[in-house]
């Protein structure tokens, strides 16, 4: 499977992602949702608000363009919100899966998803 097949696949095709991509930890875009212009550096740093979540409380977390209030994370996992579009990310061993989930999706329900193919990524050594 193609880096583009698991975000159109696994993700965008479950409906409980509305937008989604997969880069490296150096911020480069393996594969996005159409639409998602995210940028090496916002990616950049949102991998480097993994080790140093102070970061992001303070500023944020931005997405092409938008900048989403933090919520809580972990060293694998971060959340964000604005209005009616949430955002979760999962940090594999050599990639961040991002994705953009609007209501009525619930944050569990994107967390599932974007969870159970980081999980599978890592399974696989990335």
């Amino acid at each position: 499977m193609s880096w583009q097949d698991y975000v159109d696949k696994q993700l965008l095709a479950s409906r409980c992602v509305a937008k989604a991509c997969i880069a490296g930890h150096d911020g480069n875009v393996w594969a996005r949702s159409d639409g998602f212009e995210v940028t090496k550096e916002e990616l950049a740093k949102l991998v480097q608000g993994f080790e140093k979540q102070d970061i992001l409380t303070s500023s944020g977390v931005t997405l092409a363009g938008n900048r989403y209030i933090y919520l809580s994370g972990t060293d694998r996992v971060i959340r964000c919100k604005l209005g009616k579009v949430g955002v979760h990310c999962m940090k594999t061993t050599q990639a961040v899966v991002v994705s953009l989930y609007e209501d009525p999706i619930q944050p569990q329900q994107a967390a599932s998803v974007v969870e159970k193919l980081g999980e599978y990524l890592m399974s696989c050594g990335y």
